[in-house]
């Protein structure tokens, strides 16, 4: 049976580096966070697609 977590606020977004992974946190519109955990070059590869898009 899977562990029951608190669920925490929305709050902002968030990146923090864990062991070799980097975790975002990303809140949602209708509450909770999306949780994506990515390695440092799927983290460059998100930032240079965000870069093309915001400009």
């Amino acid at each position: 049976m899977a562990a029951m977590k608190p669920r925490t606020g929305d709050g902002p977004l968030e990146v923090t580096k864990e062991g070799r992974g980097i975790v975002m946190r990303v809140p949602l519109e209708g509450g909770g966070r999306l949780v994506v955990e990515l390695n440092a070059e799927e983290a460059g590869a998100l930032g240079d697609a965000l870069k093309e898009v915001v400009g």
